[in-house]
């Protein structure tokens, strides 16, 4: 699914754990007060209408701020119980479940993805046209497995502007908020892939595959299952897919940067339609809403190896699989996953593998694991 260039807000939920030998705190006050300035330059810049951030270290909150605003045409400032339309910050939390039905043995990462999803067993490779400018369409060199769909390398279509494949794609429409995550995967795999399996790492469905594949292996509806297992036992009772109309009004709006360079807002009857009513659809990749607190209740149970408040929703050792990178050396084809800096990617996050080599990388620390979204909220 793509989306327009989009700038509502920054949402930034970033997590220190300062180092055990020092007493030395990351976020001081001069690291409050630079950050203050940042956030504030961005509003202040027309890079967006409204930011706002949330910091933990040591499992307390050393920072939160907010400036601009959610809804500019309204005069409703950024806080803290805005509401986000998260995007792909929903994949983390797919990625859990999903990880959760591998800790009880349902499957293993390389295991054939058709011996769960049997729709996937004749699934062709597009390799390009003929001499007859005829499509050449093979069978995959290995088996499309779980853990190519975990980590982006199972080459689903994604960009209807790919010759050949995105025509079908355009015309199947897998992601009509109509079909139902299995008919979404049924759709998907009459589409060829656009490479063979574990050659290329490209961003798509591989997700919303994923969501479907806990509804196969759990018996349960996929949004269903987020709710028992991950959503109610951390307390994230503003996580959903769906927004009451009486709150409403607290879902920050889109807005869109105009030829002028001057942000836009977009009608939020269209902007969040898909969180105003329930659709059939029930992506993995995108589509829940959440608020600052409610994520950050998620991420500090990544930062302490699967458990919140005496509550386990992994086990150490997988939260560390997932935050260990999945990609060799010998993927070198990798989309604009380079612009998140020397990172590799796990299950379902980027993984940090190597210091930034300049001043024009993006920085961050050895072994950090994170992801972010389409209109700019992030998690770290």
């Amino acid at each position: 699914m793509t989306f327009p260039s989009r700038y509502s807000f920054i949402t930034l939920i970033i997590l220190f754990a300062s180092n055990a030998c020092t007493d030395t705190r990351v976020i001081d006050e001069e690291a409050k007060s630079r950050l203050d300035s940042e956030l504030k330059a961005f509003v202040d810049e027309g890079r967006v209408a409204g930011t706002s951030a949330l910091i933990y270290e040591d499992g307390k909150e050393v920072y939160f701020n907010a400036f601009g605003y959610e809804d500019q045409e309204n005069g409703l400032e950024m806080d803290r119980k805005t509401i986000a339309l998260i995007y792909s910050m929903t994949k983390p939390i797919t990625g859990t479940a999903l990880m959760q039905q591998y800790e009880q043995g349902k499957f293993s990462l390389d295991d054939p993805l058709e011996d769960y999803l049997p729709e996937y067993q004749n699934i062709q490779v597009f390799e390009g046209f003929d001499e007859h400018g005829d499509p050449m369409l093979t069978h995959p060199k290995r088996t499309l497995t779980i853990r190519d769909i975990t980590r982006h390398t199972s080459g689903f279509a994604n960009d209807t502007n790919t010759p050949y494949v995105g025509e079908i794609l355009a015309e199947t429409a897998p992601m009509n908020p109509d079909h139902s995550l299995a008919e979404f995967s049924e759709k998907l795999a009459t589409i060829p892939l656009v490479f063979h399996p574990g050659e290329q790492w490209y961003y798509g469905m591989s997700v919303d595959v994923q969501a479907r594949l806990v509804e196969v292996l759990s018996g349960q509806p996929f949004d269903e299952y987020l709710r028992q297992h991950i959503l109610d036992p951390l307390g994230m009772e503003e996580t959903r897919f769906v927004v009451p109309e009486s709150e409403w009004e607290r879902i920050s709006s889109l807005y869109q940067k105009g030829e002028d360079g001057a942000l836009k807002q977009l009608p939020d009857e269209s902007a969040h339609s898909f969180n105003r009513t329930e659709h059939a659809l029930t992506p993995g990749g995108w589509g829940l809403t959440s608020t600052l607190d409610d994520y950050m209740k998620f991420a500090q149970m990544l930062v302490h190896l699967g458990t919140r408040n005496g509550v386990q929703i992994l086990k150490p050792e997988t939260v560390q699989l997932m935050a260990t990178n999945q990609l060799s050396d010998e993927v070198t084809e990798r989309l604009w996953l380079p612009s998140k800096g020397r990172v590799g990617f796990g299950i379902d996050f980027a993984v940090r593998t190597k210091p930034a080599q300049g001043p024009d990388e993006n920085v961050g620390m050895v072994g950090e694991f994170f992801w972010d979204g389409a209109a700019s909220p992030c998690s770290g």
